[in-house]
């Protein structure tokens, strides 16, 4: 068996496995409540827009890791690096330092905004695990917490990371599955309008 063939599978078992964590996760759970996600546009689903080049991004309004309020449209006007990810996804481990680096070196002239969502629903562990990761990587970007998925769901996400970078007039400009070193952020930052 090759090693290419050999990655193959372990993708498809990773990815069948968050799925079915998912799934398993989302059976019998009440519906949020207000403090977990404040605001999801109800009338955008999956498929419907946010999915496609240049659509427009779905609206969601969720508070991050330090108590703050991230809304999608209150960042209209600015390049906006919108990222899924979990703590125990090796990839996206694998990505944090460079997202630290690239966000470390932002000012308030180049208008990017940099938020990582985190698939709070999908933690073993919760917000605690969430914490304890950010601290160990010493994570200073916006950490917005999913904690029922329904945004990563609103987003058509499946596989961890996935980022969407989101132009100025709120435009999905790319989707890109998998992890991203600083190099490729700043590319694919000055790819967008």
């Amino acid at each position: 068996m090759s090693k290419k063939t050999l990655g193959y599978i372990i993708t498809a078992l990773l990815v069948g496995t968050l799925i079915f964590i998912m799934v398993q996760n989302m059976a019998g759970k009440p519906d949020p409540s207000p403090t977990q996600i404040i605001k999801v546009d109800d009338e955008a689903t999956p498929g419907e827009e946010g999915l496609e080049q240049y659509s427009p991004a779905p609206e969601f309004t969720l508070e991050t890791l330090a108590g703050e309020t991230v809304t999608l449209s209150a960042l209209k006007g600015k390049k906006v690096i919108l990222n899924f990810w979990a703590t125990w996804c090796p990839p996206c481990k694998a990505e944090m330092p460079h997202m630290q680096k690239f966000y470390s070196k932002l000012t308030d002239e180049d208008q990017v905004e940099l938020i990582a969502v985190n698939v709070t629903e999908s933690e073993k562990l919760g917000v605690n695990e969430v914490k304890k990761f950010v601290d160990s990587y010493h994570l200073s970007f916006p950490i917005p917490l999913d904690e029922t998925a329904k945004v990563t769901q609103l987003y058509g996400v499946f596989s961890m990371p996935t980022t969407f970078m989101i132009d100025t007039e709120g435009r999905i400009a790319q989707k890109i599955i998998g992890p991203l070193d600083e190099k490729a952020l700043h590319d694919l930052v000055d790819s967008m309008d």
